[in-house]
């Protein structure tokens, strides 16, 4: 069973962030599964750190767009809006170069807030990075408000 109330293609979520600090950094949707979003990104010259590996504010970047756009996905977003609350990331493994690979799992989906894990790999499926996203869900607040 989906726990998606929205339903985009990979395609559809990458061109959204094609103009903003997604697009900027590479990350690329790949998999939209029935409980898990997944989401790439290039380890290169944007993405490292002055001394040539991954930058953990990028991959902090990383974990922060994939959580969200889940959240997002998992409202009506004509009522509601998923900001970051809160975001902790444990970077395990440098890289100079590949790509890395996001996949958010729900930890909760509550009316108010969604928890996420969101594990990151490398091609060889290697823990690169954990981190956990909080998400608060707030209602749009129409013009006459």
């Amino acid at each position: 069973m989906s726990i998606w109330r929205v339903s985009n293609t990979p395609e559809e979520l990458t061109a959204r962030g094609g103009r903003s600090m997604p697009g900027f950094h590479g990350i690329r949707f790949t998999e939209v599964g029935p409980d898990y979003l997944c989401a790439s990104m290039p380890v290169n010259e944007r993405t490292h750190q002055p001394f040539g590996l991954l930058h953990g504010g990028a991959s902090v970047t990383l974990a922060e767009t994939v959580g969200s756009v889940a959240s997002m996905l998992c409202v009506d977003p004509e009522r509601y809006m998923c900001v970051g609350q809160e975001i902790n990331a444990n970077h395990l493994r440098g890289m100079s170069s590949g790509i890395v690979i996001a996949t958010a799992r729900p930890l909760h989906l509550g009316g108010r807030s969604h928890v996420w894990q969101i594990e990151i790999r490398d091609e060889s499926a290697r823990l690169v990075c954990v981190s956990r996203l909080t998400m608060a869900i707030v209602e749009r607040r129409t013009k006459d408000r």
